[in-house]
């Protein structure tokens, strides 16, 4: 995508290095705002504080208003807890899923979404598992027998309404930077651990991998990063929900070695990605983050392994929709997140199995 003013240099660097090209969309800009207004009237059907997932795609607040309502709804088996704010004053609010005994010391599994901003099908991704675990009890009672989960549906709130209001495409955080002429840092590569490590991030404040100037400098990265910590000795299992790409990514992406327990979270991975071809014929690529897609340094399951002493951190990079990739239609939503369900329940299943109540 490039300003229209900037398509005869682009195109003269294509000619001139004797690149083949096309274009694919003469303007995008029709196309997000038919999206955009086919969302809202989706949206108009509903009342709040109940949500149908497969129909829409939801604001931070319209999100925050149903995580509200759940206590209400199940006292016993939910709990919502608002853990900080992002940079412009919202509220990161964090729900827990039990089955209602009133144990408070088991292992934890712990998912979050939206930690970065254009990704719209990792909140309703995050919203579709918390309806399996409260509406499909029954169904699903096994998960949450030995296990609490732990969701945060949206980590960076600033970015996600950005994307909803101004820019759909908008990847980053909101605060300023060095650069006047930039806004946001990559939560993402904001994170304390091998924090600007060689490759895998940028020092430049323009760049969409930008790591911040030191480490946790975001108020959303210090909030995750909390959340984390306070679950430290209890959490088995962390999964960061992102798009797109059909990945299950593994520690380590700030280097080609592998953690001493990468064989276990392999076969963790293995559960998702078998499950999901055995139901859709979904394939899914599976292994560390550095040799499967790029490196990556600062990264939250790097963090949630190397410091918050997480058994299994993976990231799960949902299927692609729409026209970038980023922008499903709502047509999509229930294809993507049934079919993902299918591999993120075979892996708690597997966790479970692996670990028992041990974390």
């Amino acid at each position: 995508m490039v300003p229209h003013e900037e398509v005869a240099s682009l195109v003269s660097l294509f000619d001139s290095q004797g690149l083949e090209h096309r274009l694919l969309i003469d303007d995008l800009a029709p196309l997000v705002q038919a999206q955009r207004a086919e969302n809202l009237r989706q949206k108009q059907r509903l009342q709040l504080p109940h949500i149908d997932v497969l129909a829409a795609f939801y604001t931070h607040s319209e999100i925050n208003v149903y995580l509200d309502s759940l206590p209400e709804r199940y006292p016993r088996r939910a709990q919502v807890k608002q853990f900080g704010w992002s940079y412009e004053r919202r509220p990161i609010k964090v729900l827990t899923i039990s089955n209602g005994d009133g144990r408070r010391d088991k292992p934890v599994i712990l998912i979050d979404g939206t930690v970065h901003a254009r990704e719209w099908i990792s909140p309703s991704m995050a919203l579709y598992i918390i309806q399996q675990l409260l509406e499909n009890f029954e169904e699903n009672q096994e998960l949450l027998q030995d296990y609490d989960w732990v969701i945060v549906p949206v980590v960076n709130a600033d970015g996600y309404e950005h994307t909803h209001s101004d820019s759909r495409y908008w990847r980053k955080t909101r605060k300023s930077t060095t650069d006047p002429e930039c806004v946001g840092t990559d939560i993402n590569r904001n994170f304390g651990h091998e924090w600007g490590h060689d490759e895998g991030s940028s020092s430049l404040p323009c760049e969409d991998i930008y790591r911040g100037e030191r480490p946790f400098d975001q108020p959303e990265s210090q909030v995750l990063r909390d959340i984390l910590l306070t679950y430290s000795q209890r959490l088995t299992w962390y999964l960061s929900l992102h798009s797109y790409g059909n990945y299950f990514l593994l520690p380590w992406g700030y280097t080609n070695s592998l953690p001493n327990n990468y064989e276990d979270m392999m076969a963790v991975a293995d559960a998702g990605a078998m499950a999901i071809v055995h139901a859709t014929n979904g394939i899914y690529s599976y292994g560390s983050t550095y040799y499967v897609l790029y490196p990556t340094s600062g990264d939250t399951a790097d963090y949630a392994l190397g410091v918050a002493n997480a058994t299994v951190a993976m990231t799960m990079e949902l299927p692609a929709g729409g026209f970038l990739g980023f922008d499903p239609w709502v047509s999509h939503i229930e294809g993507i997140v049934t079919e993902s369900w299918v591999g993120v329940r075979a892996m708690a299943v597997e966790v479970i199995r692996r670990y028992g109540i041990h974390s």
